[in-house]
């Protein structure tokens, strides 16, 4: 993929994302209804997606086909998180996080377990 995916084109990749390959209609469609897009700005936002290598496009029906999964998207945000905010530190992000809020027992639990899969 060439170059990162801003907001906007990550609403477009999240309809793909939950719902599998979408015409564009439905794609402008969903984008109506959750944040009030018309067609036009969509369909701008499906070509950025198509010219950075994010979406395959197909006939017939303008079909759109997510290139990159979700996990990957997010692998790279959070690192550049991290980078940027967090002088490259896992652990201070992490820190941050458990300092925010508090956590359940089944929380707590659920974090034990994946830090005990990374030792």
């Amino acid at each position: 993929m060439d170059g990162k995916l801003f907001d906007s084109e990550l609403k477009v990749m999240d309809v793909l994302w939950k719902e599998g390959d979408a015409t564009a209609k439905h794609i402008s469609d969903v984008l109506k209804e959750e944040v009030g897009w018309n067609m036009n700005t969509t369909y701008t936002l499906i070509k950025r997606c198509i010219k950075k290598g994010a979406i395959k496009r197909s006939e017939p029906n303008f079909m759109c086909h997510a290139l990159i999964p979700k996990e990957k998207v997010q692998e790279n945000e959070t690192n550049e998180l991290i980078n940027k905010i967090y002088d490259g530190s896992a652990d201070k992000l992490f820190a941050a996080l458990l300092g925010r809020k508090k956590l359940s027992t089944e929380q707590i639990e659920d974090l034990r377990k994946i830090v005990g899969e990374l030792e």
